[in-house]
C-alpha cells in the first residue's frame, strides 16, 4: 500500500534519503559503505547490486538480446532499448524545472542542470581547473598527460579527441560541409566559416588597446601588437634578420632557398610572393578576352567563365550518387566521393 500513498518510513542516517521498504534502504546504503558484495568471475569488477552484475556479464558474452523494430539496432538491456525508442518516438520525457527544456534521458537532464547551478564537481589536480562532467574531465587530463588515443589513418597524426580527429580527416576526404550563403566558399570547420563570415559583415571584434585598430581574427591582433613593442620573436638563422611575424620569415627565407612556389599560367614565370605574381598578371590581362559581367574577373578562356560563373548563379550541376550532395565543379564531387569509398 506504501505505494499508492507514498509513504516512506525507513530514512538514511547519512543523506537523509527515504525509502517505502527496508530492502531498499538495505541497498541504498551500500552507496555510503562502499560495499560491493556481487562480483563478476569473468574480470573480478565487483558490484553493489545483483542487477548491474547481471547487466555487466553481457560485456563478456556479447549477448545483445533486445532489438529495436523500427531501425533494426540491438541493446543489452531492455532500459537501453526504451532509452533509443525515444529517438523514432520524439518522445522528452524530463524536462528541467528551472527553464522548461526537455529531455530523452534523465542523465542528460541532470548534465543541463549544471547550466543553472553553476557546480563543477570534478576538479584536475594538476591545474585546478573544474568542469562540469567526470568525461570532461577525462578528455582535459590528456592535456598534462600527453596522451593522443585517437589516429589518423592516413598520415599518422594523433589527437586527444575525436572530434579533432574527424576534423583532420577532411583535410585527406576534401569534404568541406560549412558553406558561405553570400559567396559559396566552402571551409572544413564552421569555426573557420565563421572568421570568413566577417568579411561579408565587416564585424571586426579585436581592437587594439595602444593605437585603436580593429581586427577580424584574434591572431592578426596578436601580430599587430608587435608594432608597438616592438618585439621581432622570429629569426632568420642564415642572416640573422628579425621578423614579427612567422609568415614574413617564411617569404623572407625564399631569398635563400630560392623556392618560388607561385607561377604564372599563361607564362610559366614564377615568383617567390603572391603579390608579385598578382602584378605580373597584368602583363596578360588583354590577352584575357572572357570577363564576368558580375564581378569583372578576366579569364583566357570560355570554360574557365564558366566555371567561375557558378560561384555567382549558385548552380551545382554535379550531384552525389550516394547522398545527394551536389557540387559547382566535377573535380569537387570526386574529392568528396573519397568519403563514401
Amino acid at each position: 500500500m506504501r505505494v499508492h500513498t507514498r509513504e516512506k518510513p525507513f530514512g538514511c542516517d547519512d543523506c537523509g534519503k527515504r525509502f517505502i521498504d527496508q530492502s531498499h534502504l538495505k541497498l541504498h546504503m551500500t552507496v555510503h559503505t562502499g560495499e560491493k558484495p556481487f562480483g563478476c568471475d569473468d574480470c573480478g569488477k565487483r558490484f553493489s547490486e545483483q542487477g548491474s552484475l547481471k547487466r555487466h556479464k553481457i560485456v563478456h558474452t556479447g549477448e545483445k538480446p533486445f532489438g529495436c523494430d523500427d531501425c533494426g539496432k540491438i541493446f543489452t538491456d531492455q532500459t537501453s532499448l526504451k532509452r533509443h525508442m525515444r529517438v523514432h518516438t520524439g518522445e522528452k520525457p524530463f524536462g528541467c524545472d528551472d527553464c522548461g527544456k526537455i529531455f530523452t534521458d534523465q542523465t542528460s537532464l541532470k548534465r543541463h542542470k549544471v547550466v543553472h547551478t553553476g557546480e563543477k564537481p570534478f576538479g584536475c589536480d594538476d591545474c585546478g581547473k573544474r568542469f562540469t562532467e567526470q568525461k570532461r574531465l577525462k578528455r582535459h587530463m590528456r592535456v598534462h598527460t600527453g596522451e593522443k588515443p585517437h589516429g589518423c589513418d592516413d598520415c599518422g597524426k594523433r589527437f586527444n579527441r575525436q572530434s579533432s580527429l574527424k576534423i583532420h580527416m577532411r583535410i585527406h576526404t576534401g569534404e568541406k560541409p560549412f558553406g558561405c550563403d553570400d559567396c559559396g566558399k566552402r571551409f572544413n570547420r564552421q569555426s573557420s566559416l565563421k572568421i570568413h563570415m566577417r568579411i561579408h559583415t565587416g564585424e571586426k571584434p579585436f581592437g587594439c588597446d595602444d593605437c585603436g585598430k580593429r581586427f577580424s581574427v584574434q591572431a592578426s591582433l596578436k601580430t599587430h601588437v608587435k608594432i608597438h613593442t616592438g618585439e621581432k620573436p622570429f629569426g632568420c638563422d642564415d642572416c640573422g634578420k628579425r621578423f614579427n611575424r612567422q609568415s614574413s620569415l617564411k617569404i623572407h627565407m625564399r631569398i635563400h632557398t630560392g623556392e618560388k612556389p607561385f607561377g604564372c599560367d599563361d607564362c610559366g614565370k614564377r615568383f617567390s610572393v603572391q603579390a608579385n605574381l598578382k602584378t605580373h598578371m597584368r602583363v596578360h590581362a588583354r590577352e584575357k578576352p572572357h570577363g564576368c559581367d558580375d564581378c569583372g574577373k578576366i579569364f583566357n578562356r570560355q570554360s574557365n567563365l564558366k566555371t567561375h560563373m557558378k560561384m555567382h548563379t549558385g548552380e551545382k550541376p554535379f550531384g552525389c550518387d550516394d547522398c545527394g550532395k551536389r557540387f559547382k565543379r566535377q573535380s569537387s564531387l570526386k574529392i568528396h566521393m573519397k568519403v563514401h569509398t
